[in-house]
């Protein structure tokens, strides 16, 4: 099993749409918004690398209203 946190920028406007899409994502288990640089965290579980670059990249970081990304992978 991979987990990572990913920190998400966003236009402020955007955030409850944000949270409510990317928490119905396949492999995203929590969706948090948070004080700080970043407006939202979500925690991201999936069996292997390559399905992590698949949520992240192809599906959460192609969503309007998100101006930038970080992810941490746990190990």
């Amino acid at each position: 099993m991979v987990t990572a946190v990913v920190l998400i920028k966003a236009e402020t406007d955007k955030v409850p749409e944000l949270a409510q899409t990317m928490a119905e994502l396949e492999g995203v288990s929590e969706v948090f918004s948070v004080a700080g640089q970043y407006e939202l965290d979500e925690l991201v579980r999936v069996r292997e690398n390559e399905d992590l670059a698949r949520v992240i990249s192809e599906k959460m970081r192609k969503l309007p209203g998100i101006t930038g990304s970080e992810t941490l992978i746990s190990f």
